[in-house]
């Protein structure tokens, strides 16, 4: 079972990139789920639109997480009730619209459990991301509710997405964080068999500050008058993310292969 996991996808060169590189990439490594996140899509770098969401589906994605900037476009509130592959985090605060986790079926008819969660720390505010994460080990277990289990886990701070990914070893398929838009290289199959990254970076433009334009980013922190809203970068999009081959019988890793394709990273496919 090949599974993908491609960090947050970065205004319109992210979503170029995806539009054009993912049915390549699906074809060659014989990919049989793909997760990508969606919650940076929009035009302005933050948000996804029902448009942005639809092209990712068209492009192979089986599932969009988000994070902290679900609810940036308005129209999102609306259709994410509709589309149970749009999923936000679980713990965002009760009542919020949508679902945190489903379980979805794969090209080669395995049921794939996938969670979104989001940090504490230096995040909108949100629930209890441990009590969440908690509660969804109880409900969905490994090889008994669903064949594989992907957990993506929005956050700021490296040591909270280290933590998590201990409590979730031996217990899902893959545990990948996103939002910090830069890729680590701590990849790796834990102990207990999970397979595990800081951070996947994101689809987009690495010619900027994370994702941004440089240029404008820079006024910023001079705190220069002429600095405007933050805005993406818009140059050829680099795809980044996370690539497991899992065990159908336990439902645990047994490889894990970044991805990377584009002009600004060493390319790894």
């Amino acid at each position: 079972m090949n599974i993908l996991l491609l960090g947050d996808i970065a205004g319109p060169s992210g979503r170029k990139a995806i539009i054009e590189k993912l049915p390549e990439i699906i074809k060659k490594k014989e990919i049989d789920f793909t997760i990508v996140n969606g919650e940076n899509a929009g035009d302005m770098g933050v948000g996804i639109t029902k448009k942005n969401f639809d092209e990712f589906l068209k492009a192979g994605a089986d599932v969009v997480t988000t994070g902290n900037h679900i609810w940036d476009e308005k129209e999102t509130m609306e259709f994410i009730t509709l589309e149970k592959r749009l999923l936000r985090p679980q713990n965002l605060v009760k009542g919020s619209p949508g679902n945190g986790y489903g379980i979805f079926d794969s090209k080669n008819n395995k049921k794939v459990a996938v969670i979104n969660l989001m940090g504490n720390i230096f995040m909108k505010k949100c629930d209890d991301v441990f009590e969440a994460a908690k509660k969804f080990i109880e409900t969905v277990r490994l090889k008994k509710d669903a064949d594989f289990i992907v957990v993506d886990m929005h956050g700021e701070i490296t040591s909270e997405k280290m933590a998590m990914g201990y409590l979730f070893d031996g217990k899902v398929t893959m545990f990948v964080g996103t939002h910090t838009h830069v890729p680590t290289s701590d990849h790796r199959i834990m102990e207990k068999g999970t397979a595990y990254q800081t951070d996947v970076g994101m689809c987009g433009d690495y010619n900027s500050v994370i994702g941004m334009n440089r240029d404008n980013s820079l006024k910023k922190f001079f705190k220069d008058p002429g600095a405007k809203k933050h805005y993406p970068a818009l140059g050829e999009g680099t795809i980044s993310g996370l690539m497991v081959v899992a065990d159908n019988k336990t439902g645990l890793a047994n490889k894990v292969e970044p991805i990377v394709l584009g002009k600004n990273l060493e390319n790894r496919i």
